[in-house]
């Protein structure tokens, strides 16, 4: 049985049955500016050992993981706020909605983020001097950043990793995490978004993929999701077992690029679902 249906059902029954409402909220639908009310759970947990073959992918709805991925490249590789790169680029126009206005980005935030501190650089350059070290991080979360322009705050803000030796191997361990998460729709892209990253960082550094760790402070679904919700828990969990495959032999961390990426028995249940977003 695939787990990620498995655990996708137990928190969507989770957040329906015990969750609760929250009260003068942020965000409105983008179809009509209508206030956007979720019904949430906090300090969500969820594990995966990649080395075992589990992986985080739901086949209970089609997730544009190609998508979700070449966002993470936009990124951590290239290491930029520009909706053109995202757009001209990747063909990804999902951030436009976020756009601060009259800038052509979403502000000092992501990979404008990761390029004004090193991150990837201190990251794998600590990794590979010391790779048992207990500071390797990835910090999205820069009051400074947040001072300076207008723009959504990281709900994926934080990253850690962990090398573990296991005979003659090295594993690498990674946890992420989440402020926030709107589950139905994204929750899952965030998962195969830090999953290949951990890829390309063990990859980079000569080691395996371990433990994927999910810590999430609130799991929410918005109130007109909820028909979306019961579908989803209506669709039968899958015997197979979806696995992301990285083939970049040769490659550093930044030649990496969506075509070295194969998703094997990846086979999800269709018609894909709409859904009203909550901006």
């Amino acid at each position: 049985m695939n787990k990620a249906d498995i655990i996708f059902k137990q928190q969507i029954e989770d957040v329906l049955n015990n969750g609760t409402w929250d009260e003068n909220p942020r965000p409105r639908y983008e179809s009509d500016g209508e206030i956007a009310y979720t019904k949430f759970i906090s300090q969500v947990y969820e594990d995966y050992h990649l080395d075992k073959g589990e992986f985080p992918i739901t086949t209970l709805r089609p997730i544009g993981w190609k998508s979700a991925i070449k966002e993470l490249l936009w990124i951590y590789s290239d290491q930029t706020n520009e909706l053109s790169v995202l757009k001209d680029k990747y063909n990804i126009h999902w951030w436009d909605s976020w756009q601060v206005e009259g800038t052509g980005n979403i502000g000092q935030r992501y990979g404008a983020t990761v390029k004004r501190y090193d991150l990837i650089n201190k990251l794998i350059k600590g990794l590979k001097e010391n790779p048992f070290g207990r500071r390797h991080l990835l910090n999205l979360w820069q009051e400074q950043d947040f001072s300076e322009t207008d723009g959504l705050l990281p709900c994926a803000m934080l990253s850690s990793y962990t090398v573990r030796k296991v005979g003659d191997d090295y594993y690498l361990d990674a946890t992420l995490f989440q402020r926030s998460s709107d589950y139905l729709v994204a929750g899952h892209i965030n998962m195969v978004q830090y999953v290949a990253l951990q890829m390309m960082l063990a990859h980079e550094c000569g080691m395996k993929v371990g433990k994927f760790v999910r810590f999430t402070q609130n799991i929410h679904i918005y109130d007109r999701h909820y028909e979306q919700a019961h579908e989803l828990l209506s669709r039968p969990v899958t015997t197979k077992q979806p696995r992301l495959i990285l083939n970049a032999e040769g490659k550093s961390f930044y030649d990496i690029n969506i075509d070295d990426f194969e998703m094997i028995d990846y086979e999800p249940t269709r018609p894909q679902l709409k859904f009203d977003l909550g901006i």
